[in-house]
């Protein structure tokens, strides 16, 4: 039998680099961090989750600059990280675009990568933008607006040792926990 190659409007496509088309997290918009983690390990089992509240960043969105505070809490289920994130103030960003104050849904999917531009550039040659994008520390990250497509955005990752420890921690959490005990944790070491 023949190898099938996808044809899209645009031309054929080609494979993609496994990294960007492994998700290694999924993301929810919550209007109550602490009380979504709570109720994600009292219905799932799913935790700890490891909080990283009030995170203030400088962003463009959709071309503008913009300042965002949100909150995020993560926990690792598997293979996939799951992300819950809080934003704490009504500026225009790529989480308000899809849920208003108030609202609560899956957001995103998230891929984690070591070429960024490559990753990005996969993304924009098909037409869609960067809803948000930012630095965290030296880290680049973005949301691609690909919910016409997928329901929802991709968040793009760069790779970088700070985050590798990061999600060290949390997975590790996860693998040694008790399913009980301190459900929701500090997600910066004290």
């Amino acid at each position: 039998m023949a190898a099938l190659r996808l044809v899209t409007g645009k031309g054929e496509m080609s494979a993609l680099p496994t990294e960007q088309r492994r998700a290694m997290q999924s993301a929810w918009v919550v209007d109550d961090i602490e009380a979504a983690c709570l109720k994600w390990v009292e219905t799932t089992g799913i935790g700890p989750f490891y909080i990283f509240p009030h995170l203030q960043l400088e962003v463009s969105y959709r071309g503008k600059p913009s300042t965002i505070d949100f909150s995020v809490a993560s926990a690792q289920a598997g293979d996939v990280q799951i992300e819950l994130i809080q934003q704490h103030c009504d500026t225009p960003s790529a989480y308000r675009d899809q849920f208003k104050r108030g609202e609560q849904g899956h957001h995103h999917m998230a891929i984690y990568v070591a070429d960024y531009d490559a990753a990005l550039a996969h993304y924009t040659n098909q037409g869609f933008v960067a809803a948000t994008a930012g630095l965290f520390g030296e880290m680049r990250f973005c949301y691609v607006d690909t919910r016409d497509a997928i329901g929802c955005m991709i968040e793009i990752i760069q790779h970088d040792p700070i985050q590798d420890a990061i999600f060290e921690r949390i997975s590790e959490g996860a693998k040694n926990w008790d399913g009980v005990t301190d459900p929701i944790r500090q997600g910066m070491p004290e």
